[in-house]
């Protein structure tokens, strides 16, 4: 017998053993360990409510499902993304830019700019097309536990600034691998520049970006605003909030302990949505306690907005957004602003 083929049927022969050891734990009630990441920074709300639905999957399994989250230290969403991938991770907590990075009909809720007028459309909007999304996941290896929103996403800059003209002398931080919205950008004029979430805030500090935008909870969990210390109030888009579950490791799990897990899972996103809106709020007050201007955009300054978004959209679709999806996202607004208007 050759070495080779030697070498091959022991590594077949310890794969079998760990297949039956792994299985022989299953069947004695191993519990199933599941590691979340999330860009969140550790003692925030939202980490705190992932926590909070950990303990409640381990006690509605009997201790069977335990959960560990890794706030603020596994990197990017795209890198919490690779990292499901690999095994690494079973759960993300993620916005809009890491879903895109599995399914880019995703992008759908997150890449329209000023799209949506109000939080109340967006929810309209997302709910319907929640089961589309769910599916094109699911293909892809992935069951998306809770949908919502953390509010809106508005720019914080170094020095005040209204008119988009005023920002195209500016540099704008964008997210290091989203090539689509960097490219979308500096053909408009504007400047931007690729970087880390964990590099923002010196990024400001230097004058290597004059502007991040994010959302207030964010901005000020981030002390952005310390250098920063201007907030344009325009209602840019809404920043998506998913969690999401590696489909092998859902499938692994009997029908009741999903049941549980998802029933969490839900309450937990709206508890996300709710405290995301409600900070957002808050932190705009403590962080103009702490030195913050927050600049209003005048009627003719929101129309100039509105206008450059809207001159975005042909490059945006069929390009950042799915065709298909773009064209849902603006038949779903039709309908439900002509429900409204009855």
């Amino acid at each position: 017998m050759s070495l080779q083929r030697k070498v091959l049927i022991s590594a077949a022969a310890c794969i079998g053993v760990l297949a039956w050891t792994s299985r022989g734990a299953a069947q004695q009630g191993a519990p199933a360990r599941i590691r979340l990441g999330t860009l969140a920074p550790q003692g925030t709300s939202y980490h705190r409510i992932l926590q909070e639905m950990g303990e409640r999957w381990r006690v509605a399994t009997n201790g069977q499902v335990q959960l560990t989250v890794y706030a603020g230290t596994m990197g990017s969403e795209m890198e919490l993304v690779r990292r499901m991938r690999l095994g690494q991770l079973q759960a993300a907590a993620l916005s809009g830019v890491g879903m895109t990075e599995i399914d880019p009909a995703v992008s759908a809720l997150q890449e329209m700019p000023m799209v949506f007028r109000t939080l109340e459309e967006y929810e309209y909007v997302r709910a319907r097309l929640e089961p589309v999304l769910a599916a094109r996941l699911a293909e892809r290896g992935f069951v998306a536990l809770f949908w919502g929103d953390a509010g809106w996403v508005r720019f914080f800059t170094r020095r005040p600034a209204v008119r988009p003209d005023d920002f195209r002398s500016l540099k704008i931080f964008v997210t290091a691998g989203d090539n689509e919205q960097f490219d979308l950008m500096r053909s408009s004029g504007f400047s931007p520049v690729f970087l880390d979430w964990s590099d923002a805030l010196t990024a400001l500090q230097t004058g290597m970006v004059d502007v991040v935008p994010t959302i207030p909870y964010f901005a000020l969990s981030m002390q952005f605003h310390t250098v920063a210390a201007n907030m344009l109030e325009v209602n840019w888009m809404p920043l998506l909030a998913a969690m999401i579950i590696s489909k092998r490791t859902w499938d692994g799990l009997p029908a009741e302990t999903q049941t549980a897990l998802r029933a969490a899972a839900v309450e937990t996103g709206s508890r996300f949505q709710a405290r995301g809106r409600a900070e957002g709020d808050e932190a705009v007050a403590a962080m103009r306690r702490r030195g913050l201007t927050v600049v209003p955009l005048p009627p003719a300054a929101e129309a100039e907005w509105r206008t450059l978004s809207e001159r975005l959209y042909p490059q945006i679709r069929g390009r950042m957004v799915p065709a298909d999806m773009f064209d849902e996202v603006l038949r779903l607004l039709a309908e439900y602003r002509a429900a409204r208007a009855r």
